[in-house]
């Protein structure tokens, strides 16, 4: 609980990215009704995009798939690569099946994923979930990137040297991770403490360099610490 001295928290400030502008201005007017999110700007194709986002310094940027100009995975690498310390976090809107996206997307850097058609209140924990740290990724988006891995001939990669940084217990809430498993699932198959699961989840990001889980699900995979189907 915050104290009465402490100043008060920022709003999340959101970029919204998309080619329609009836997309932008429902998205717009929705979140910026919300009094913990300001809605900083919009762009209509991926290279205004990097360019607003460059200028406007969002937290979390909501990011079309197909767009002119630029797609939104290629805006995403450019977002997230561009020089500085500070970058937003990305969650990929689409009105298609992840399928096709979603490895690309997170290898990209993205947070995760929402469907355009989602509830207006899933909209706005969204931008709630990911501003915090966390990653937007559904235990069915999980299972896509899993199968995308079981369709690749090669999986038998090197692990990087950071891997070995982590100690048995942070590989175990890795490995689980990458399963889809929540924090409360991790306690519960570990027989820990969720609190002492947050403090793994948090060291193995500090050792990785990772941003979320997202990505942790996207290490597992790559390294082959994690093989689908195991």
């Amino acid at each position: 609980m915050r104290a009465a001295s402490d100043p008060p928290t920022p709003p999340v400030r959101v970029l919204i990215v998309d080619d329609q502008a009836m997309v932008r201005q429902g998205f717009g007017a929705l979140l910026a009704a919300q009094t913990d999110i300001d809605v900083v700007g919009d762009a209509a194709d991926g290279a205004a995009a990097v360019d607003a986002s460059r200028r406007l310094e969002p937290d979390v940027v909501l990011m079309d798939v197909r767009m002119p100009v630029l797609d939104g995975l290629e805006a995403t690498r450019r977002i997230l690569r561009a020089p500085g310390l500070r970058h937003p976090r990305v969650v990929m809107l689409t009105t298609f099946d992840l399928d096709d996206y979603v490895y690309e997307a997170l290898r990209a850097g993205a947070s995760g994923f929402l469907l355009k058609d989602a509830p207006a209140a899933d909209l706005v924990q969204a931008v709630r979930v990911v501003a915090g740290g966390d990653a937007l990724l559904a235990p069915s988006v999980t299972r896509t990137l899993i199968a995308d891995f079981a369709r690749r001939p090669d999986t038998n990669r090197p692990r990087p040297s950071q891997l070995r940084e982590l100690t048995p217990r942070e590989t175990e809430v890795l490995k689980l991770i990458a399963a889809g498993s929540s924090n409360s699932e991790i306690a519960d198959a570990l027989v820990l403490a969720e609190q002492t699961v947050k403090t793994h989840v948090g060291r193995i990001f500090t050792k990785l360099g990772l941003r979320d889980r997202a990505q942790a699900v996207v290490i597992a995979y790559e390294t082959g610490l994690v093989q689908p189907g195991s």
